[in-house]
Parts: structure tokens; C-alpha cells; sequence
């Protein structure tokens, strides 16, 4: 196929948008050539051989480049037809202009330098030498016309055959600029795709990422962090501040890293969460200024994972002593309820009370145990808080022997959240026994609270007591870890484990400003509206 008949599929965009401009240019130059004559006659040396030819040529030349124009913004397509239309049109007309303006002395025959360049610019392979050989000839051809008819010196033809050859040089050095540009710019777009795509992984791998993240610049702005940041902190984390709003205890570290009197690596107690982290810093240099990176790991989640394994071979092993110590713990009781019918002295009834009393503890004990084995057994359900909980707390009451009034529920009437029905009814009746234990017991004592959070709920329970001792915090959820004398010390563990089966947390989030006591805090997927 003739590489004029090419398609514009073929063509960058790039190459309409200079071909656009090369007519406009085109356009202009007609214009001045006929105002120029329209106003000053040959004064100006333009048609000083025939003003009537270089008129019409003029005007002629004006409309093809209006006609150029429209043919442009209407057909796409064809562009080296449109452009090799173009061309020889710039070549007759720039030979008609100068046989009317007395041939080369007039000086219009250097503006097909111009013409050849813009061709050169958007044209490939050997349609530009064409170009170039097309005005070639034009010229020696016009040159011939002035000695044939005019009778002039075969020496004239030294100009043209010069100019001739700018022709071709300019052809060839703009085309070779113009393919160095072209390989640039499609190294800079593969470029571009590059960095957008490494941009885009290193976003989503940013996201994924279990430790939180910061990117701080030299002014102690936050430029960008990744969601994991909130839950460390506690409440939601805002957008582009300085870094005393997110954690003044982040803050001073990073300055003390920044002053030299600080190590790389710092643990950090979070007042907002109660989390501790290990903050390491680094230094990524950036033009105009430093950027540094602080990422935050959570420690009390690595301190979860190795309980976890450790309690998980723990658990296999107890659940298997449970089983064993039923049978013989069944009989036991069993024992001591038929001592209880015989006569029997009084310190006789107290030994077997204290029979009776350490059996059903031990019983207990072995039925938290054997729950922890049934912890993935999970049925989730949408439970709408505005119904569950006011049954429940009544529920609860009765069964405990504890006034209504003493509780007060504040939630939402369109709250829902997704659990095990059974798991939730275990960990909130784990936790009213625990937040009434240590209030004052009175009316409103515990109170439950269900808010947002993002997109999840968190339900409070809250208490007006004491609240729990700062050097205790850390082994709330330990197993076997209880101030209770009567007490398994796994409640709060079986509780947390449950919350975890049904994708949800639970932590001691420390004492409300507004009540005192203690404030536990489910945070569980769900809506509120």
C-alpha cells in the first residue's frame, strides 16, 4: 500500500495537532501576502513581475488553506494524503508567487524551508525526501523559466541549486529531530505507565499493610497515611495536618530521631487506644526537602499472636483434662449430695459445703474450658441493638437478682451489627456481671452505650467504678488472670475469643472522663444510620 493512502488510525494525535497548526501558519501567509499587495501594489517587491498573478495566487492560496482547515476538524483520515496534498500546494503556489514577483530575487522561495520542516515533523520513511525532491524541481524549474524566456545567465542557477539543497538537509535534520522526539516521547509514556502502575502497588501495598504508616515532610506534615493508623490511635485519623494533631507522642520521637538525640526505633504508649507500638523512622530524601516515614507496629497484637500459639497446644491439652476430670468431678458431687441426706454433725455440713462449693467451681472452670473449643462454631446474623439489648439487660437482671434501674442503655434506633447471637448474649452477660461487680451499685451504675465508628459499631459497657489499675491493664485478658476470689479468670479471655471468631475486638479502652470506672468496648461490623 503507498504510504499516502494510509489511514489516520495509524497517526498520533500528536501529528493532527501539528498539522492543524502548520495550516494555521499557512492560513496567515496567504493573508499577509494578499493584504500586502491589496494595500502597497509591487512597493514591497511581491508581484513586481505580473501584481494581477500574484493577486490571484494570493487569493487563491487563502481559500485552499480555509478549505485545509475544514477538511481537517471534518475527515479524519488519510492523513499523508491530506498531508501531501498540502505540501504541493505550499510548492505551487510559493513557484507562481515568485515567477510574479521576478522570480528568485524576491526571496519567497525560502519559505518552502518552512513548509519542508513542518512535513518533516509529521511525516515517516521517504515521503519527506519526496517532498523535498518535489520542491527541488519547483525551483530549478522556475529558474529554467527565466532563462528560457528572459534570457538570463545559466549562473542564476547557483542559488536555486543551493537552496535545493537546504531542501533536502532540512528534511532530513528536522525528520531525524523528529524521530528523536518521537522515540522520547514514547519512552516517557511507557515511562508515565510505569510510575502510575508502580504508584498504584505501592498504594495498594500501603493499604494492605498491618503496620500503620505515615509519610511526614520536612515541616512536620502528614502527606499521607494508610487506614491502620486510626485504629491505633483510637478515634479517626485526619488529612493532611501536622503531626502533634495525630499523636503529640509521635511527634516528640520523631523530633528526637530528627535532632540525633533519639533511636531509629522507639516503643510508644497511645493514650487514644491504649495500644503499645514500636515507631521506627526513616529517612527518604526528596527534592525541595526531607521526607520521613514512620511505621508503627502494634505490639500488643504480636504479643496476641504468640499467646495465641502458645494457648492454642495450651488449649488442646486442658480441653482434654476437662474431659478426663468431669467423670471423676460428676461423682464427686455426686458423693457429697447423698453425705448432705445422712445425719451429720455441724462440722460435718461445713466440710461438705466446702465439697459442693469447690466442685461447682471446678465445674464452671470446665465448662469455660470445653467453650473454647466451640469458639468457631460461629452463626452470624444481622441483630438490630434497638430490640436485642433491652430484653437482654431484663433478661440479665432477672437472672442475676439485680434492680433494672441499675442499668442504662443509650443506642441507636437503626443500629445493627452482624454476630452469633449466642456468642454476643455470652460476652455481654461476661461483661454486666464484671461492670456490676465493681460499681457502686446503684441506679444507672452500668451503663451500655452503642455509638460509631467509620463503618462499624462499637457497644460500650461502661461502669462508675474504680476502673481498673494502669499496672493490671496488660493481663485483663490473660487466661486464668482474676482479682475475684470465686473467680475462673477466663471470662474476659472466652469473651475476646468469641469477639474474635465473629470478626469483631474486644478491648479495655480505659476510664470515661464524664462517669469514671471502667469502659470495655465491642467494635463489631455493622451500620448506623
Amino acid at each position: 500500500m503507498p504510504a499516502w493512502q494510509l489511514a489516520a488510525d495509524t497517526q498520533p494525535d500528536s501529528f493532527w495537532i501539528s498539522l492543524r497548526f502548520f495550516n494555521i501558519y499557512r492560513l496567515l501567509l496567504a493573508a499577509v501576502f494578499l493584504a500586502s499587495v491589496m494595500m502597497f501594489g509591487d512597493d514591497l517587491n511581491f508581484g513586481s513581475h505580473n501584481l494581477r498573478l500574484f493577486k490571484y495566487v494570493s487569493g487563491a492560496y487563502l481559500l485552499l488553506a480555509l478549505a485545509f482547515q475544514v477538511s481537517l476538524e471534518r475527515i479524519r483520515g488519510y492523513f499523508n494524503l491530506q498531508l501531501t496534498v498540502h505540501v504541493v500546494t505550499d510548492i505551487v503556489a510559493t513557484v507562481l508567487l515568485m515567477i510574479a514577483s521576478d522570480g528568485f530575487k524576491s526571496g519567497i522561495g525560502v519559505m518552502l524551508l518552512i513548509s519542508l520542516a513542518a512535513a518533516a515533523l509529521v511525516s515517516r520513511g521517504t515521503l519527506m525526501l519526496f517532498y523535498a525532491a518535489l520542491a527541488s524541481i519547483a525551483i530549478l524549474l522556475e529558474q529554467t523559466y527565466w532563462v528560457l524566456r528572459f534570457d538570463r545567465g545559466v549562473a542564476d542557477y547557483v542559488q536555486p541549486g543551493l537552496l535545493s539543497i537546504g531542501y533536502f538537509a532540512t528534511a532530513l535534520i528536522t525528520n531525524q529531530l523528529a524521530l528523536r522526539v518521537i522515540r522520547q516521547e514514547r519512552v516517557m509514556r511507557q515511562r508515565s505507565v510505569d510510575l502510575s502502575n508502580q504508584l498504584r502497588i505501592s498504594q495498594l501495598v500501603l493499604q494492605d499493610m498491618q503496620d500503620a504508616v505515615l509519610v511526614i515532610d520536612g515541616n512536620n506534615l502528614v502527606r499521607q497515611h494508610n487506614p491502620q493508623l486510626s485504629a491505633l490511635l483510637g478515634r479517626e485519623a485526619p488529612e493532611l495536618d501536622q503531626i502533634e494533631n495525630y499523636s503529640p507522642e509521635i511527634a516528640r520521637a520523631l523530633a528526637r530521631w530528627r535532632d540525633g538525640a533519639g533511636s531509629t526505633a522507639e516503643t510508644l504508649l497511645l493514650p487514644g487506644s491504649g495500644k503499645l507500638v514500636r515507631a521506627r523512622f526513616v529517612e527518604a530524601g526528596a527534592e525541595g526537602g526531607s521526607i520521613s516515614l514512620v511505621f508503627l507496629e502494634d505490639l500488643s497484637r504480636l504479643q496476641e499472636q504468640a499467646q495465641q500459639l502458645k494457648l492454642a497446644a495450651l488449649g488442646r491439652l486442658t480441653a482434654n483434662i476437662a474431659h478426663e476430670i468431669r467423670n471423676p468431678l460428676s461423682a464427686i458431687s455426686h458423693a457429697g449430695e447423698l453425705l448432705l441426706e445422712e445425719q451429720r454433725g455441724p462440722s460435718q455440713e461445713r466440710l461438705l459445703s466446702i465439697i459442693q462449693e469447690n466442685s461447682r467451681r471446678i465445674d464452671r472452670m470446665v465448662r469455660d474450658v470445653l467453650e473454647l473449643t466451640r469458639r468457631d462454631r460461629v452463626h452470624p446474623e444481622a441483630i438490630r441493638l434497638a430490640d436485642f439489648l433491652p430484653s437482654f439487660l431484663d433478661e440479665f437482671a432477672q437472672n442475676e437478682r439485680i434492680p433494672a434501674s441499675s442499668f442504662a442503655l443509650q443506642v441507636n434506633e437503626t443500629a445493627e451489627i452482624v454476630f452469633d447471637r449466642v456468642h454476643l448474649q455470652q460476652v455481654l452477660w461476661n461483661l454486666l456481671r464484671n461492670a456490676w461487680r465493681h460499681s457502686r451499685q446503684r441506679e444507672a451504675s452500668v451503663r451500655v452505650v452503642v455509638g460509631r465508628r467509620a463503618n462499624r459499631v462499637e457497644l460500650h459497657v461502661i461502669d462508675d467504678g474504680e476502673g481498673v489499675p494502669a499496672h493490671l491493664r496488660q493481663q485483663l485478658f490473660e487466661p486464668f488472670f482474676t482479682t475475684y476470689s470465686s473467680g475462673t479468670g477466663l471470662g474476659l479471655y472466652i469473651a475476646r475469643e468469641m469477639c474474635d471468631a465473629n470478626a469483631a475486638t474486644l478491648d479495655y479502652v480505659g476510664s470515661p472522663a464524664d462517669a469514671g470506672g471502667a469502659d470495655f468496648r465491642i467494635l463489631c461490623g455493622g451500620k448506623v444510620a
